[in-house]
């Protein structure tokens, strides 16, 4: 199955070297291009598009509010969202996954590492969760200024192994390291993934790990900034 790409970047240079090398790929395709936020909310209702690689600095409406918008279209729930940022705009990774992003690149990101991300992330089978962005997605959600919300009656639901898998997940453990940190398989460790994601109601293992930080079933180290100098 071919996967429908959204380039959504106000830089047409940029959306141009992605097309090229998304198109290039016999297993995905460019089939529509927005260069601000309300333009890929529209486009993504009328293209049936897959996937949407999404900016976050556009003009018009952000990259962030337009995540938002797509996520809460119920008639979207199919579409995922790869969000582009860098290091240095970092405060915005846990803000995209709360939006529904389903993960999140940096703009220096290689050729081969971006065509394999979209392919992760149109699965829905990972996070991308790279040793620097585990690292980001911790602080930011730990920072947070707004009060937790009480955990979903959902957890209730979950087996002691599915609610043990939730938390390795949330950790940044893929299904390989958690089938060998629980000694099964990792077909197992998937299943156990996708059940807790169901009865969670999460999209992605990018919502399940929003999911998990927010019912308190991980507690991360909050870790602060030096001083600029």
């Amino acid at each position: 199955m071919t996967i429908r790409v959204l380039l959504a970047d106000d830089q047409a240079l940029l959306r141009g070297t992605f097309r090229m090398l998304i198109d290039s790929a016999p297993d995905m395709e460019v089939v529509a291009e927005a260069a601000t936020g309300r333009e890929a909310v529209h486009l993504a209702r009328s293209q049936q598009v897959d996937l949407i690689l999404m900016d976050i600095r556009m003009p018009d409406l952000d990259g962030l509010a337009a995540t938002k918008l797509i996520g809460d279209d119920e008639d979207l729930a199919g579409v995922k969202i790869l969000i582009l940022t860098t290091f240095e705009n970092d405060e915005y990774v846990a803000e995209a996954l709360r939006a529904g992003a389903s993960g999140f690149l940096g703009k220096g990101i290689n050729p081969d590492e971006l065509l394999n991300a979209i392919r992760v992330i149109a699965e829905g089978d990972s996070l991308l969760s790279p040793a620097a962005t585990k690292a980001l997605i911790t602080r930011f959600l730990a920072q947070t200024a707004a009060p937790r919300p009480q955990a979903p009656p959902e957890l209730a639901t979950l087996t002691p192994r599915e609610h043990e898998v939730v938390t390795l997940v949330a950790a940044g453990l893929s299904n390989d390291e958690i089938a060998e940190r629980l000694f099964v398989t990792p077909l197992t460790a998937k299943t156990h993934v996708n059940r807790a994601m169901t009865k969670l109601g999460a999209r992605d293992r990018a919502q399940l790990v929003v999911i998990a930080y927010q019912a308190g079933l991980v507690e991360p180290a909050v870790r602060h900034r030096p001083h600029p100098g």
